[in-house]
């Protein structure tokens, strides 16, 4: 599909006029700009036009399902046989926060940016993220030809009393297949002191059914965790922890011919090589919160990406917002990896 189509990857300068009243909405664009002085973490990237995307969604919302039909698509893995996904379905679970910076992802022209930027750089397959997201990036027409991964169960939301009753509030099966989308993610976090957790479990293992029945890939991103305290939930990284949560996630549902893990790296990285022999499903490796220490990250994946189950990467903050503010050299790094 060529550039200009809605779907296709566009970043001219000026950008199209909006439809006028009646007529069919025509492809947005993002045009690019140099980087501003007021927020250190602003890349160099394409401008959002805001006003212009809320034009069309008030005038002709039917131009997200026109832009989803004409999306260009492409096989999961294409012949590198590697995945480079850039994640951004934080927001819905009301996790805004970036290092101290408590709104950072609230800024959605900002996040869009550095979302544009981000698939635009070679070697980068796709995006993992929400309705409302991944139906601004269709109107934009940057997931011509790019892997597009819908994040289906958000009703955990952050610091709620209800977090492990994690409901699915985000695409449906029905949805992905409906917008030619490529795959679902679900997050699956286990605390046995929590009886939340088993409708979790239950709720998550008749989706991966859903989606088999579809084949349709789901992304299954399993922890244990506890609660502090202080109330708040941890993740528990430690080598057993996490080969639990494989096992646990491995046998859910009714078939695993199209279930893929999300997996983090543990705590001591020379553990994962025993860690990933619990399972033979397809894994990708999680990115996290923004660090100072960035290259240590790049270690800690480079390393795991060596193991024979291990396909790509699947990181949201910790290139979108990188602590230096230049989201390609990020983004490029972390390719480079692969």
């Amino acid at each position: 599909m060529r550039a200009g189509h809605v779907g296709g990857a566009r970043h001219e300068r000026g950008g199209d006029a909006p439809p006028p009243a009646g007529a069919s909405a025509g492809p947005l664009t993002a045009t690019p700009v140099a980087p501003t002085a007021y927020d250190r973490l602003r890349p160099a990237s394409p401008r959002v036009d805001v006003s212009a995307l809320v034009r069309t969604r008030a005038r002709h919302p039917e131009a997200i399902a026109e832009a989803a039909a004409r999306r260009a698509r492409r096989p999961l893995v294409d012949g590198s046989g590697r995945l480079m996904i850039v994640a951004a379905d934080h927001p819905a679970r009301g996790v805004l926060a970036v290092g101290d910076r408590k709104l950072a992802m609230a800024g959605r022209a900002d996040l869009l940016e550095r979302l544009c930027l981000a698939l635009s750089r070679p070697g980068v397959d796709g995006v993992l993220a929400t309705a409302d997201i991944l139906d601004d990036l269709l109107l934009l027409g940057v997931l011509d030809g790019k892997v597009v991964i819908g994040s289906m169960n958000r009703g955990g939301l952050a610091g709620s009393v209800f977090e492990m009753d994690d409901r699915f509030t985000g695409h449906r099966p029905r949805d992905i297949e409906r917008l030619g989308f490529d795959a679902g993610k679900l997050l699956l976090r286990i605390d046995y002191d929590d009886p939340g957790s088993l409708r979790t479990l239950e709720s998550a293992a008749r989706v991966m059914d859903d989606m088999a029945e579809r084949r349709l890939p789901v992304f299954v991103e399993p922890f244990l965790c506890r609660r502090r305290d202080d109330g708040t939930l941890r993740n528990d990284l430690s080598a057993e922890a996490v080969t639990r949560s494989i096992a646990i996630a491995g046998g859910l549902g009714g078939s695993s011919a199209y279930t893929w893990l999300k997996v983090p790296v543990t705590e001591n990285p020379d553990d994962m090589a025993r860690v990933m022999e619990t399972s033979t499903l397809p894994a990708v490796l999680l990115g996290g919160d923004v660090g100072e220490d960035q290259e240590g990250a790049y270690e800690k994946w480079r390393g795991a990406l060596q193991l024979p189950t291990v396909q790509g990467l699947v990181v949201g903050r910790s290139l979108l917002y990188p602590a230096d503010g230049d989201v390609a050299a990020a983004v490029d790094t972390a390719v480079g990896l692969l």
